[in-house]
């Protein structure tokens, strides 16, 4: 009897060592921070500095790894599939709510494939045009596409992304014609942006502030409630010219569904310590960033509610994606 009890006493404490995933014991190697776009875009540099902070709290590397294309769909469907073992995650951006409903079909779900980790992030967009177009202000932009009915372009990051919500909400509430031509990062699209090939994109702030400051592209409006900090002079769309127009882009850790609860924490925790130091806080303001930590209850509600507000919006401007 005591031999037995010794050898289910023993087994128990194999089973407990061997679960795939506990944080008993993680991380014990790299671990990779999944990027749907270019190196260079705005998840990019946001990703970077999240991951080179976290490194020293997780005590292994976290490496950045760039999956560009297909909206970020790419990236997204990567982890929904990878093992559940908190070694693959993705910084996801608010395409991943806008596309749920866009997406005619996607070969995973936002809110069944997904445990959010925690929000990092939120930013405006900034609505940036070539200087020698005419039009200097959101006004004159709008009249000035109005009289020429599918002759103007603006670029995007992929069909439902972030900047392609921005843009079609623009279009819709302006009754706007204008072509979209897509692209792997923002760095991609304002190269085009600054040589004339494109003549608008509702850019990330982190990747068009330094062109905007050093004057190779023209700021016409962001699309926050408020105005950025480090662009006070720069109007909302809103204010600029289309009463009630606001959109944000947002970034979360998110990892496959069934990821252990305590692995899920481990990384919640040292992600949120990252973002509330003042060190970050301040490199994040200075690219027109605001860090926005939470727990992974909250970052899964906030998931949620964008999904919901995002169907609404998609089907009101009548965006369907194939």
């Amino acid at each position: 009897m005591v031999k037995n009890t010794a050898c289910i006493i023993l087994f128990g404490i194999s089973v407990l060592y061997a679960v795939p995933g506990s944080a008993q014991g993680y991380p014990a190697k790299p671990v990779r921070i999944i990027v749907g776009f270019s190196a260079g875009s705005t998840t990019d540099l946001i990703g970077r500095v999240l991951a080179a902070k976290m490194a020293d709290g997780l005590g292994q590397p976290v490496v950045v790894d760039n999956r560009p294309g297909a909206g970020a769909n790419i990236a997204a469907e990567l982890v929904s599939k990878a093992p559940p073992d908190g070694y693959t995650v993705l910084l996801a951006n608010a395409g991943l709510a806008t596309g749920a409903t866009a997406y005619v079909k996607l070969n995973f779900n936002a809110l069944r494939d997904f445990t959010p980790v925690t929000q990092v992030s939120a930013t405006p967009h900034i609505l940036v045009s070539h200087p020698s177009l005419p039009p200097k202000t959101v006004k004159e932009l709008i009249a000035f596409t109005r009289a020429r009915p599918g002759e103007l372009n603006f670029a995007s990051t992929g069909h439902g992304n972030s900047d392609h919500l921005a843009a079609e909400l623009f279009s819709y509430m302006t009754q706007l014609k204008m072509v979209h031509i897509t692209y792997k990062g923002g760095p991609l699209a304002l190269n085009d942006l600054i040589t004339g090939q494109i003549a608008m994109y509702f850019a990330g702030l982190p990747v068009a502030l330094p062109l905007v400051k050093a004057g190779r592209v023209r700021a016409l409006g962001v699309t926050g409630a408020k105005r950025a900090p480090v662009l006070p002079e720069v109007p909302t769309v809103a204010e600029a010219g289309v009463p009630g127009y606001e959109h944000i882009l947002w970034s979360m850790l998110v990892v496959p569904a069934a990821t252990p609860k305590d692995v899920v924490a481990r990384l919640a925790r040292e992600a949120v310590k990252v973002l509330e130091a003042a060190d970050v806080r301040e490199r994040y303001a200075g690219m027109g960033v605001d860090p926005a930590p939470s727990s992974p209850e909250r970052a899964a509600a906030y998931l949620r509610s964008e999904t919901d507000k995002y169907a609404k919006v998609v089907k009101a401007i009548g965006l369907r994606i194939e």
